[in-house]
């Protein structure tokens, strides 16, 4: 006999429960789900501004594990599952065995049994997956060399506040083919928006990435030689640091090659009027934007950066609970 069952304790992941879903790259995720959750952020955002109490997720615990340090990710998490009326672990390879050459699977198999949620800043893609194959919940992905989708569903949704749908509008990708880019392009396949793709010559988009697992539209982007041509008439014109966390021996050769990429108030004034910018962050100002730009009335940037964690509550909260309304 189990010795769970003699005291009543289920020795397994109870029935009826929502089956565990991850989300590891913007197209995990389909476009009927992507309403719902832009939705449910525009519902979850009101309750925050208006000091309305919304705690779905009380005694749930979200895991933090970060390989690469960061600001937005941790406070927007931490802050927004607090604010669900969870709690929160944060790690680091410094102070868990993550660090101490224990197996990724095991750390999972161990992680997960403690935890309602797993979200993971790491640099390989390959880590975020062999840690979710063998996770008992949901694995969200919080950045990796490869894809960042938190900060593409948040650019989305800040666009929709601003903007309107989405849909039919074209978005400027200006710098580096990096984890940024490639989420643009499964987002933009996904909902049906234009990505215009600029990049130096060595540092494009790498297309076999950004398609895996499940293929991008070549209808939906395009690349340009030109980062002022590809600013051309866009609805939105965003970019990212020259240099990404753990590619920093590579600083002084990127300032070269980035030079003429530098997101400009000539850049912007060839895009529509009402055009936005975003970034990210964090941001260099006269590296890779103008502070006229990213400090100008067209930046909305620090909204940008809040919607992190509206967001990311909805999707915490989709991933445990499933569709509630």
């Amino acid at each position: 006999m189990n010795p769970a069952s003699v005291v009543g304790i289920p020795s397994t992941i109870p029935k009826g429960a929502p089956p565990v879903r991850h989300y590891l790259q913007f197209s995990d995720l389909s476009a009927s789900e992507y309403q719902y959750l832009l939705r449910r952020a525009a519902f979850i955002k009101a309750k925050f501004k208006t000091f309305t109490r919304h705690q779905p997720l009380v005694d749930r615990t979200l895991a933090m594990i970060f390989e690469k340090a960061s600001t937005r990710t941790r406070v927007s998490f931490e802050a927004g599952m607090y604010q669900l009326g969870g709690s929160v672990v944060h790690l680091t390879t410094g102070d868990s065995q993550l660090g101490r050459a224990e197996p990724i699977e095991d750390s999972a198999r161990v992680i997960s049994r403690m935890a309602d949620l797993v979200m993971i800043r790491t640099f390989e893609q390959t880590k975020i997956e062999r840690f979710a194959e063998f996770s008992r919940v949901p694995v969200i992905n919080g950045l990796t060399n490869e894809f960042h989708p938190c900060q593409i569903l948040a650019d989305i949704f800040t666009y929709i506040e601003h903007r309107g749908p989405i849909a039919g509008k074209t978005v400027a990708w200006i710098g580096d083919g990096n984890n940024m880019a490639n989420t643009w392009l499964q987002a933009a396949t996904l909902l049906n928006f234009k990505v215009n793709i600029s990049t130096p010559q060595g540092y494009e988009i790498n297309e076999k990435i950004a398609s895996s697992p499940y293929g991008i539209s070549a209808d939906s982007y395009q690349t340009y030689s030109s980062p002022q041509a590809a600013c051309k008439a866009a609805d939105l014109v965003t970019t990212d640091v020259w240099t990404s966390m753990g590619f920093e021996a590579e600083n002084e050769v990127r300032k070269q090659a980035f030079a003429a990429w530098r997101v400009s108030t000539d850049m912007m004034a060839v895009a529509k009027p009402q055009a936005l910018f975003m970034h990210c962050l964090p941001a260099h100002r006269s590296e890779e934007v103008d502070a006229d730009v990213i400090d100008g009335p067209q930046s909305v940037v620090w909204d940008e950066a809040e919607n992190r964690m509206h967001v990311q509550k909805a999707l915490m909260e989709y991933l445990l609970l499933g569709q509630l309304d």
